[in-house]
């Protein structure tokens, strides 16, 4: 990925925008309008993204944790998206590691441009995903890393201010990794699946992880605009630290966009690309975007848990017979993402041309 070496164009920070006081967005961040979202008539409220409690999860009463693992099973069939609350994440961690987060994103600009990204890794600060020249871009700024395998964990790349950052990241890592490890064992026995088999299938001590924190700073026009284009996520399962007191994740359902409504000191788990793959569409991916806000700005912190780079994910043997057979060829991780990284978010265009002929 090394020939992406730098942005078409020069880059924009969508913070300096929204802090110069423009009335108006610029033409770059206007969508189509088939794209643009209704924000007042899309709001259904009879529909509310699962939560699950997971304190039933692996404890002792083998009734509540079937009714726990049923609902993780219903979730990621119906809805490829859920809430958890009881995750064994320490919620003062939680509060802390998104505080520091928003205290980097008020740092100076000069400060925060020590850490500007390019398109090869995506590795630190960045405004734009996708590398079309002239391509129509989302309201966000980002910070990303990589938190796993530890080979390609490089502190030196994560901020240095605030002082607290590089500390609490790599405490609320290993916390979310762990996470992500009970929700992977418990998809694997609901599949029908050896409890680690989706953990190794991915890579298993090999797998990667990393983090984007999404800052979306308050927009004049939000009607015109989004914070996130409609994507599924490429990877194995997202943890999703959102914003307590501001919505903007919107999930597709039914044809309809659904805003998420956060669960206080919950994550936001789902499905993603490499889990549709590799039980052959048993659970499904789903389409989801961001919209932004005129009076307030938000900031999010996706962990991507994510198969090993060069690992080939097909379906899985025990899921593919005669009535069902393997949906989607083989393809390495490494593969797969190069297209998300060319072509920034595309709803659910990539893994639909992953889908077999046979």
């Amino acid at each position: 990925m090394n020939h992406l070496m730098s942005w078409p164009e020069p880059v924009v920070r969508v913070q300096s925008l929204s802090e110069n006081g423009i009335g108006t967005i610029p033409d770059r961040y206007i969508k189509p309008i088939s794209d643009r979202p209704a924000l007042k008539s899309e709001i259904h409220d009879h529909l509310e993204v699962p939560v699950i409690d997971l304190q039933n999860l692996f404890g002792k009463d083998p009734a509540l944790h079937q009714e726990t693992s049923r609902r993780i099973s219903s979730a990621c069939r119906d809805w490829g998206f859920f809430q958890v609350v009881n995750h064994g994440v320490s919620h003062e961690l939680m509060k802390r590691t998104r505080a520091v987060w928003r205290d980097f994103f008020e740092l100076p600009l000069e400060v925060k441009q020590q850490y500007a990204n390019s398109p090869s890794t995506y590795e630190g600060y960045g405004s734009r995903l996708g590398i079309e020249k002239g391509a129509i871009l989302d309201w966000s700024d980002y910070f990303f890393l990589n938190y796993l395998p530890v080979t390609l964990r490089n502190q030196s790349k994560w901020p240095a201010q605030p002082v607290s950052c590089r500390e609490l990241v790599a405490k609320y890592g290993a916390q979310v990794t762990k996470l992500c490890g009970r929700l992977l064992k418990a998809m694997s026995i609901n599949l029908e699946l050896k409890e680690d088999y989706l953990q190794n299938a991915f890579g298993g001590d090999e797998m990667g992880a990393c983090l984007r924190v999404n800052f979306y700073p308050k927009c004049p026009q939000p009607e015109l605009t989004l914070g996130l284009s409609s994507h599924s996520d490429p990877g194995a399962i997202t943890i999703l630290l959102p914003d307590p007191d501001v919505a903007g994740l919107q999930v597709r359902k039914g044809g309809k966009w659904i805003t998420v409504k956060p669960f206080p000191n919950a994550f936001i788990v789902n499905v993603g690309d490499q889990i549709q793959v590799l039980s052959n569409a048993n659970y499904k991916s789903v389409e989801h975007r961001v919209i932004v806000n005129s009076e307030k700005d938000r900031i999010s912190l996706a962990f991507f848990y994510n198969p090993k780079s060069d690992l080939l994910i097909e379906p899985a043997k025990e899921l593919v017979n005669e009535d069902r057979p393997a949906l989607y060829k083989p393809m390495t991780y490494d593969e797969y993402r190069l297209y998300i990284r060319m072509n920034g978010p595309c709803g659910k265009t990539q893994i639909e041309s992953m889908k077999s002929n046979r």
